[in-house]
């Protein structure tokens, strides 16, 4: 599996995660149309978490602490609002439309 962005062709695993990161903003939007997901503020807001915490931490968080990681940068967060976002799971589907590679484990481990 592959997604192009801007005319690139870029590497996924069968689960349609990056081999690589990708941090370009286009990967987001392609990524999203695939997953079936229309961005708004509220998903770049997440993805703009994640890849922080992927940049700093080497890993996306499993969800107990994305969540909690969330709430402080935004406060009202909760669980319902993460999976009206990335209904597939955000510790799982939220890196995915990120750009992000695979999360390790169950949810981000």
């Amino acid at each position: 599996m592959e997604y192009v962005i801007n005319g690139v062709a870029h590497e996924a695993d069968d689960q349609g995660y990056l081999l690589e990161p990708v941090y370009d903003d286009e990967a987001v939007r392609v990524i999203a149309a695939a997953e079936g997901i229309t961005l708004t503020e509220a998903h770049w807001e997440v993805v703009n978490y994640l890849r922080d915490q992927y940049r700093e931490e080497g890993a996306t968080p499993n969800f107990r602490n994305m969540l909690k990681g969330m709430s402080e940068l935004h406060p009202g967060v909760d669980s319902k609002y993460l999976y009206d976002l990335f209904p597939i799971g955000p510790a799982k589907q939220g890196p995915k439309v990120a750009g992000l590679t695979q999360p390790l484990g169950k949810g981000g481990y």
